[in-house]
């Protein structure tokens, strides 16, 4: 059960385990696994190691710093390449969980609670870092791309790790993680569910296959890479809304446009904007179940085709042509709602739709449904259940921080990132993992994610909701005893500054 203790990591958080025999073997008490761990030897988890018979935490404490610019206003810091990630001790000082080890079970103070003053009100923060068997991640891919039916098994390494949930505009969504296939399963599961969350919280790129679908390669901050194919655009709008957006643009130049969508195809004639803009209809039905005028559902199957639709040949969309209604010389324009797909016909004298050059005009609306899209990207956003015993770290009667939290007199945060915390019962936050600084998550191999998580409150609150006073600890006090070990990262501009007073 033991590994070797990683190269170059500076021993910090050193706390006493229990010892086992004249071996120098040292039991972890850290989460459930309670490794046994030889002199030099460091757990299963690589997070806590026997260094001379202390159990102590093999990565950096990490903190998070800005410091003021001429003027006073605080900026993070630009060390550039030369700075060595070393505490800055003129900087404004933010302790996050990362690194700040666990104390599981919570029924001892968190590793850290920490006092300082920031616009004259005096604060503390719990740090400490959670074990998460309730937690997942949200992965939101932004593609029109059909990636697979709605409910379908998401596998990594053959294992299902989640499922496919409802589409949201533009974007297909999956579920990943979660306590059943983290612990209700065979150990593979766990275990290869487990490494899946703990790369994509990381960053890393993960290949995802779904049950009658496509195989995704997913990556926090990254176009999606669907079947091969990588992304580029998320779709402007349905097709409906597509028709809105551009129909005074399109008026005057073509006759007809269908815009082909898997959701919602828009016909511009038969569309509230169409007639707005006084156009005769032009006698072309396509399939599927009108609904609202110029609004179509189920004009295909979903697929990789035009419109997130299985239809490559775009005229086959087609349904009929009045010849009561439309003309000779009709102009038409099918296109997708990215502006990926687009074909320009003119009826002939038979009113059978001829490919033709398409009118500079034309191609121009076309172009800027595409400058409309934005770029894709894949979303990973961790989520979690703060519960259990990791509230006893902060108090001895826990429910008075799910009630600080609730009233928002406590704020948390994750790495220093701010989160998400639902309405409801108990602490369940939702993160940005790119907004938290690297290497924020592990695991142990129970199998959880382990997480950095913090409570914000000002001195009064901590002390009204029953905290751990004997335990707080001043800035001050942590940054002298966590020079040479800890790690400064730079503050992200895009996130509140987490000892700012709530307004």
């Amino acid at each position: 059960m033991a590994n070797g203790l990683p190269g170059g990591a500076p021993p910090v958080n050193q706390k006493f385990g229990a010892r086992e025999g004249d071996e120098g073997i040292v039991r972890c008490d850290a989460c459930p696994v309670l490794c046994r761990i030889r002199p030099g030897k460091a757990g299963a988890c690589g997070r806590y190691a026997n260094l001379e018979g202390l159990l102590t935490r093999t990565d950096p404490l990490v903190l998070t710093q800005r410091v003021a610019e001429a003027g006073g206003e605080l900026v993070p810091f630009q060390g550039g390449d030369e700075w060595d990630g070393r505490i800055l001790q003129q900087a404004e000082t933010f302790v996050t969980g990362i690194g700040s080890g666990t104390t599981y079970p919570d029924y001892k103070p968190a590793p850290f609670i920490v006092a300082s003053q920031y616009q004259g009100l005096d604060t503390v923060t719990v740090v400490t870092e959670g074990i998460f068997s309730y937690c997942g991640v949200k992965v939101k891919i932004d593609t029109d791309r059909h990636i697979g039916p709605e409910t379908a098994a998401v596998r990594a390494d053959g294992e299902q790790v989640g499922h496919v949930t409802t589409a949201e505009y533009g974007s297909q969504m999956l579920s990943l993680g979660g306590v059943r296939h983290l612990t209700g399963g065979s150990k593979k599961e766990g275990n290869v569910t487990c490494r899946t969350l703990l790369s994509l919280c990381s960053g890393e790129a993960v290949e995802l296959a779904i049950d009658g679908g496509s195989r995704v390669v997913v990556q926090a901050g990254r176009a999606p890479v669907v079947d091969g194919h990588a992304e580029e655009r998320m779709r402007v709008g349905c097709g409906s809304a597509t028709v809105g957006i551009f129909a005074q643009q399109w008026h005057g130049e073509v006759d007809e446009v269908i815009v082909v969508d898997d959701h919602i195809t828009g016909v511009l004639t038969e569309h509230q904007a169409g007639r707005c803009l006084d156009m005769p209809p032009a006698g072309i039905r396509v399939r599927g179940r009108r609904s609202t005028p110029g609004r179509y559902f189920q004009v295909a199957e979903p697929g990789s085709g035009w419109g997130g639709t299985d239809i490559t040949e775009p005229l086959s969309i087609i349904e009929r042509i009045d010849p009561e209604t439309a003309w000779p010389g009709l102009r038409l324009l099918l296109t997708s709602t990215t502006g990926e797909d687009a074909l320009y016909c003119v009826l002939d004298e038979t009113l059978t739709p001829v490919p033709a050059e398409m009118p500079a005009a034309v191609r121009k609306v076309v172009e800027r449904i595409g400058e409309n899209c934005e770029p894709a990207l894949c979303s990973v956003v961790f989520m979690a259940g703060a519960g259990g015993s990791l509230r006893a770290g902060v108090t001895e009667n826990p429910v008075h921080l799910t009630r600080s939290v609730k009233s928002a007199l406590t704020r948390v945060t994750m790495g220093g990132a701010p989160v998400y915390v639902w309405p409801g019962g108990g602490i369940t936050v939702m993160v940005d993992v790119t907004r938290m600084p690297e290497k924020a998550f592990g695991y142990v191999p129970t199998p959880a994610i382990v997480a950095p998580i913090e409570f914000t409150m000002s001195r009064a609150d901590f002390e009204a909701l029953g905290g751990h006073a004997g335990a707080v600890v001043a800035l001050s006090e942590v940054l002298a005893a966590e020079q040479d070990s800890a790690r400064a990262a730079p503050w992200r501009a895009d996130n509140p500054w987490p000892l700012e007073p709530r307004r």
